[in-house]
């Protein structure tokens, strides 16, 4: 089992690219309030079948081709489930998948949500030719980071290059402390 929420996130973003993705909406969203966390992940790759949405959140099942298990989603859905909260997949052929999760954070078995910036960070910088909107939410505050936003400004320069690389850590890390700030 994956010990943060963060490197679920990872590893599900992972899945929408494998499953030929142009776009993957990335959302993180924290009510302090309510002691809950959410994220979903939307995507618009190849989809999957009714049959193998129900799979998915079986063990024993895997589309890869590399091992005969696919533990990533299962444990992701009993961790959520565990604090109580939900676990929710959709997907249709040919228009992509949607997955959402919601923990309980006040459980004693919830997961930190870990660097989630070094996370999402690492997802752009290392798919240049995609595209993502991450938003991150906490209470009544959020920032967005569209990365279709950021073409029109640098045009052909891959995420990946230094300067540009290191803007979009700064600008992650500078907006989600602006966005955790009680002020």
């Amino acid at each position: 089992m994956l010990p943060e929420i963060s490197l679920n996130i990872l590893d599900i973003s992972q899945n929408s690219i494998k499953a030929g993705a142009t776009l993957v909406e990335l959302l993180v969203e924290i009510d302090t309030g309510a002691s809950e966390l959410l994220f979903e992940i939307k995507d618009n790759g190849c989809g999957m079948d009714e049959e193998q949405v129900a799979n998915v959140v079986d063990p024993f099942f895997t589309s890869r081709t590399t091992r005969k298990v696919g533990l990533g989603i299962p444990f992701l859905k009993q961790a959520a489930e565990g604090t109580g909260g939900s676990f929710d997949i959709r997907s249709e052929v040919g228009v992509g998948t949607t997955m959402r999760a919601l923990f309980h954070t006040d459980h004693i078995d919830c997961m930190p949500l870990g660097d989630i910036t070094e996370t999402i960070w690492s997802i752009v910088t290392m798919n240049d030719s995609l595209d993502f909107v991450y938003t991150y939410r906490c209470d009544e505050k959020e920032f967005v980071l569209d990365t279709r936003e950021m073409r029109e400004i640098i045009g052909d320069v891959p995420f990946s290059t230094p300067e540009v690389s290191d803007f979009i850590r700064s600008y992650l890390d500078e907006n989600k402390q602006c966005v955790d700030s009680k002020e």
